[in-house]
């Protein structure tokens, strides 16, 4: 009996330790689990800040290219549109444009979550992202400033100062984020289901056509065009300048669509990086072979153009699309970035450094392409007419809607401060007439009537 007692009381021990084991090692399992969450949740707010200075710095990209490819009479005033529309973009998108892009509201335009902290609350569109709301702010934001100066580059070398400011606000604040509420923020394309990953149509065809609109209204630079309508060449004055700001924006690309993800998930980055690359170079290489071919010279300015229309173009499906397709994204942006230079210098339409052809043109052919090369359901891989059409409704949707509110806005700033400055001032130079400075003070620039 005396062993039966110490036999029940050791199996009581052992079962007492057992079950404390038990716990702590639920315990553990458990502190574990959300060290790894707690990791990740860091892991990915890291990457996704990390991604949105890399898209600021593409602020300085467009600032080089736009300042490379127009005349040196024009370089402090290129200079300060690309700083100051990011500095204006900053506070409206703070301030509106973020709510209405993301904030709930209904099918057309979000309507919580002004003047945004970390507390605000209100954004459904985002919770498929862990990171903090300010982060995903952040990331928003550069792009918005990214719609917002690619229409400085049609516009340049004619536009007064105060007209640009102007409607930089009302790009950032109202223009831009209802697209962006659209396709991203639940809004009815969204519903339809459409698919911009990056942001080809929601960023760069937002840009172009706006840009189209103001370089309509404005009408040419002085000299453009000859009195027979021949198109006179303007060249830019520092093609290594644009050299620059081109390869910057190529780095800040890998931001742009990787940083897309909003998630520190390393397949997912290397891939989309991958197809990002391969698109850009591709462009490169079939723009200059066209204008090699048409032009009978490998012009600079031509595969510089085509290397950013790559980008455009893979921008929507950098995520769902091969290595192959990336490429066939690429080459087909490469060919369309040039022919629609060339279009639209026939058409009169002036746009000193081709931003129309490569973010509208290429960014509605990247829309489109989702719905041709997306491995998930795209037309070449037996998914039917179906995306293709919704990609297809949602590049008319948004060409519309750009094109009624830029020329209403651009028409409305026309009749009120003015859109473009005076004859003298173009002739002079607008670093002199707008901000009485010299980009190069120790030499002297000369105007060719």
């Amino acid at each position: 009996m005396r062993w039966i007692s110490l036999s029940s009381v050791f199996l009581l021990v052992l079962v007492v330790v057992l079950l404390s084991a038990s716990n702590v090692l639920a315990l553990d399992g458990k502190v574990e689990g959300q060290e790894i969450a707690e990791s990740q949740y860091v892991a990915d707010t890291l990457w996704v800040m990390l991604a949105a200075f890399l898209v600021f710095f593409m602020q300085a990209g467009f600032a080089m290219v736009e300042a490379g490819f127009t005349r040196a009479k024009n370089a402090v005033n290129i200079l300060m549109k690309n700083l100051l529309d990011f500095s204006i973009g900053s506070v409206a998108f703070w301030a509106i444009g973020f709510a209405i892009m993301f904030g709930d509201g209904n099918w057309f335009m979000g309507l919580k979550g002004w003047f945004v902290n970390a507390d605000t609350k209100g954004f459904s569109a985002l919770e498929w992202s862990s990171v903090p709301t300010m982060a995903a702010w952040m990331f928003q934001l550069v792009f918005a400033a990214t719609a917002a100066t690619i229409v400085s580059g049609a516009m340049a070398e004619r536009t007064k100062f105060k007209s640009y400011l102007v409607y930089s606000v009302f790009i950032t604040s109202l223009v831009y984020p209802i697209v962006g509420h659209w396709i991203w923020g639940g809004g009815w394309l969204a519903r339809l289901g459409m698919i911009d990953f990056a942001g080809s149509t929601v960023v760069h065809s937002t840009g172009g056509w706006l840009a189209l609109t103001g370089a309509i209204i404005l009408g040419p630079r002085i000299g453009k065009y000859g009195k027979s309508g021949d198109v006179r060449p303007i060249p830019g004055h520092n093609l290594p300048l644009a050299a620059l700001g081109v390869f910057i924006l190529w780095l800040g690309w890998f931001g742009f669509n990787p940083g897309s993800t909003m998630a520190a998930s390393a397949r997912d980055i290397a891939h989309i990086a991958a197809t990002t690359n391969l698109a850009a170079a591709v462009g490169a290489i079939v723009a200059m072979t066209i204008a090699w071919m048409t032009l009978r010279k490998p012009d600079a300015g031509m595969a510089l153009n085509g290397a950013l229309a790559g980008l455009v173009g893979i921008t929507a499906s950098c995520n769902v699309v091969s290595n192959l397709g990336a490429v066939i994204i690429g080459a087909i942006a490469g060919t369309l970035v040039v022919f629609s230079v060339f279009f639209f210098d026939r058409i009169r339409v002036d746009d000193p450094v081709g931003a129309i052809s490569v973010h509208g043109v290429c960014g509605a052919w990247g829309t489109l392409a989702v719905g041709l090369f997306s491995t998930e359901n795209g037309l070449f891989y037996g998914g039917g007419l179906k995306q293709l059409g919704i990609q297809a409704v949602g590049v008319l949707g948004v060409f519309v809607w750009c094109m009624v509110t830029g020329f209403a806005l651009f028409s409305l700033i026309k009749v009120t401060v003015g859109l473009r400055v005076s004859e003298d001032e173009e002739q002079e130079g607008l670093d002199y007439g707008e901000h009485g400075a010299s980009a190069y003070p120790d030499f002297q620039t000369t105007t060719i009537r």
